[in-house]
């Protein structure tokens, strides 16, 4: 820019030309600037009111354009999560099946389990429990459920806004998830499609099938599959295996106070299950009782008397030994029938009063003498001659374990296993009254021995059997072969592997309970085995059969002679022998075992009506107290058979021998066998799988505890001859 010619300031001019200059600067007298006047104090207040007055319209106009702009931004958000809530809608949305397929899934099928009689053993499948209609079942059920877990089930369109709102308040009030907020309808479409992930992505669905349940089913209808569906905890699906599973009775039967402690257990089923947590199940019930009444469903009156008369819970809950019986059936079940696809009806041939009575005789004896003897578990099977299984208890209390030791567990049947070595001994030609020499014999390396180490030199095989001796069991499997005791045991019912060897003549090989009792059946029905069975009929709820047993012939596998033998020999078991605590009104047989060490206590015995085993011991194969075959196991059995005999007509064993009388010959001095005739020498010989005479010294025969000394006498006598271990070993017989 050109240098000034001087320093002299251009002042702007009013209103006239400017000067020195063709600027053309100038301004008019309404642009000057007026002086400065000082205001008077009048003056001054005036103007502090009018500035005070400004400065409040300001400030208002300030929060009236603050919260405008909040507005604005709220409204913006507000489009904007819109937005991005239909853009989620539509992603998950388009994930899922065509809204055309949607369709309700069938019901989980159901199978109802029933005794011989009709009544309900056990309902079982996924669900546990038949379907009921809301008509049906107990008015109190819904009303609870509703008044806990949607108050407004009837008002909303499947989401409940203001019970969302509710639940997001809470949530964040009290800085924990404490409330869900989803409807009756939201909950059945998420057990009825999705799995239960807390994610985004399962709560957009969910809330997409609620809709589409809303817009298909009425109220009344998808309240009724929830109430069908819902999970109440101890694997009780739907209020009528709740019902049965808590109270014992049907959900149509269901009384307020129960229906209320039913509902709250929706919250958390396995948590509040009264099996687990009967104080906070009661606890939760009251809370379902008060909101009840909020509601006004049910008056003050009702109020008081669920409240001071809470649910009661059913005691076959917690023993519940007819469920071994039916975890047995839901196996065989698909072997008959194939997948089971609809609700069904299983007729079993169980007898309720019978299963009762021999869960009672279990359990009493070892509530009883349990701790004393040291024994913590029992089992009981009962066969009718048809093979139809009337009772089977698997174990002293199904809620505590599960485990059924009467189908399942394998176990050293001891002495118990005798009767088919003798049953082998007859089918070659010996007779009751055939002789042997009960006394000490080596077998190779393993050397048998009697109970307390007694014995009785010359004896029949009836009194052997019945006073359960070893030494005389030992000859007979070395004399007829270990092969022909394992077959005759397989052709009566043995299912189990069995190891032929000698010591198998002591029950060294492991046998069920059910089996054991099975192969006896052939000795009470004259010969024949039967298939042994559960199952009566399989229909469906309509009526039309699937399956029903037919009842084909059965084949024999005994002879009507060695029938008579065996039962005639069996018969002193309970007259004279190991089983006299058994002994009652009927003509009975049967059979005491001891494993070795009292690990295992059994007695298997029958009349021409019922055979029935029985077995003490505990899981973990501790031994037990002195117990034996004739202690425990015949005091259950005898409990049992007179109660389930009670009113029926006393009838005979099948079979008759016309022998001899079967009195046991008096032992005679003869040559000791080998150098195993000290009682230290044998028990020290004796191998793990010995096992010892079922009877006690305060159990067993008279003669069989009084002092006698080991005879030294040959092995194998009989009536006519002495028979050496060579004559045996290369099988000399009569």
């Amino acid at each position: 820019m050109a240098k000034r010619a001087n320093n002299r300031r251009i002042e702007p001019t009013f209103d006239a030309p400017s000067q020195g200059g063709g600027f053309g600067l100038s301004v008019s007298e309404e642009d000057r600037a007026l002086p400065q006047r000082r205001k008077t104090p009048a003056k001054r207040k005036t103007a502090s009111r009018k500035a005070g007055s400004t400065t409040r319209r300001r400030r208002s106009s300030g929060w009236v354009r603050g919260f405008g702009r909040l507005f604005y931004w709220v409204c913006v958000l507000c489009i904007w999560a819109g937005i991005g809530g239909a853009g989620l809608v539509a992603y998950y949305g388009a994930k899922m099946p065509s809204a055309t397929t949607w369709a309700i899934p069938d019901r989980s099928p159901n199978i109802k389990i029933v005794s011989v009689s009709g009544s309900l053993i056990a309902n079982r499948g996924m669900t546990g429990g038949e379907a009921v209609g809301l008509h049906e079942m107990s008015p109190y059920i819904p009303e609870a459920v509703i008044a806990i877990e949607d108050r407004r089930f009837y008002s909303h369109f499947g989401i409940d806004p203001i019970g969302l709102a509710r639940a997001m308040f809470e949530n964040v009030t009290t800085g924990r998830f404490s409330q869900g907020g989803s409807t009756l309808t939201q909950q059945l479409a998420k057990n009825l499609f999705l799995q239960p992930d807390r994610t985004l992505e399962r709560k957009v669905q969910e809330v997409l099938l609620a809709l589409w349940l809303e817009q298909k089913h009425t109220k009344n209808q998808i309240l009724e599959m929830y109430l069908n569906r819902v999970y109440f905890g101890s694997g009780s699906y739907g209020v009528e295996a709740a019902s049965r599973r808590y109270f014992g009775k049907s959900a149509r039967d269901v009384t307020l106070a129960e229906a209320a402690l039913l509902a709250g257990l929706l919250k958390a089923p396995s948590r509040l299950s009264p099996a687990r947590d009967p104080k906070a199940a009661d606890q939760r019930a009251q809370l379902v009782l008060a909101a009840m009444r909020d509601e006004n469903m049910i008056g003050d009156k009702e109020l008081r008397t669920a409240m001071s008369m809470p649910a009661k819970r059913a005691p076959s809950y917690w023993t519940g030994s007819e469920n071994y019986v039916a975890d047995r059936i839901m196996e065989e079940v698909p072997q008959l029938i194939g997948e089971v696809r609809t609700d069904i009806v299983v007729d079993t041939t169980v007898d309720l009063t019978l299963q009762r009575l021999a869960e009672k005789s279990i359990r009493t004896l070892i509530a009883e003498q349990g701790s004393k003897l040291n024994v913590s578990q029992g089992a009981l099977v009962s066969i009718d001659n048809s093979g139809a299984v009337r009772a089977m208890v698997g174990g002293v209390n199904y809620a505590d374990s599960q485990f059924d030791r009467a189908s399942e567990a394998r176990r050293q049947p001891g002495s118990a296993f005798k009767p088919f070595v003798f049953l082998a001994a007859l089918e070659q030609g010996r007779t009751p009254d055939s002789v042997r020499n009960d006394a000490p014999v080596k077998i190779g390396k393993w050397t048998p021995e009697n109970y307390n180490g007694k014995y009785y030199g010359k004896v029949t095989l009836t009194t052997a059997l019945a006073k359960s001796l070893n030494s005389v069991a030992a000859q007979l499997a070395m004399e007829v072969g270990p092969k022909a005791v394992v077959e005759a045991a397989h052709r009566m019912g043995i299912e189990s592997d069995l190891q032929a060897n000698t010591s198998l003549a002591l029950g060294t090989s492991e046998v069920t309970p059910l089996e054991l009792t099975a192969a006896y059946v052939p000795f009470a029905n004259g010969g024949y085995r039967p298939e042994v069975h559960f199952i009566r009929r399989i229909t469906t709820v309509k009526g039309k059969v699937l399956y029903e047993r037919a009842s084909g012939n059965v084949t024999r596998v005994l002879s009507p002679a060695v029938v008579g033998m065996m039962n005639a020999m069996m018969t002193e078991t309970l007259a004279a022998g190991t089983a006299r605590k058994a002994a009652f009104a009927w003509p009975a047989a049967g059979k005491t075992g001891t494993s070795q060490n009292s690990r295992d206590a059994w007695f298997i015995g029958y009349t021409s009506n019922l055979t029935t085993g029985v077995w003490f011991g505990n899981d973990d194969g501790k031994p037990m107290k002195h117990v034996t075959g004739g202690a425990l196991p015949a005091l259950a059995w005898h409990e049992f058979m007179v109660a389930a005999h009670d009113g029926v007509p006393v009838a005979r064993l099948p079979g008759g021998w016309s022998g001899g009388a079967g009195v046991e010959v008096p032992p005679t001095p003869a040559v000791a066998v080998g150098s195993e005739n000290s009682a230290s020498q044998t028990t020290a010989r004796r191998p793990k799988a010995d096992v010892k005479n079922a009877s006690s010294p305060r159990n067993s025969d008279p003669t069989e505890t009084s002092s006698i000394k080991r005879p030294s006498v040959g092995v194998g006598a009989s009536a006519k001859k002495d028979v050496s271990i060579l004559d045996i070993i290369l099988g000399e017989r009569e």
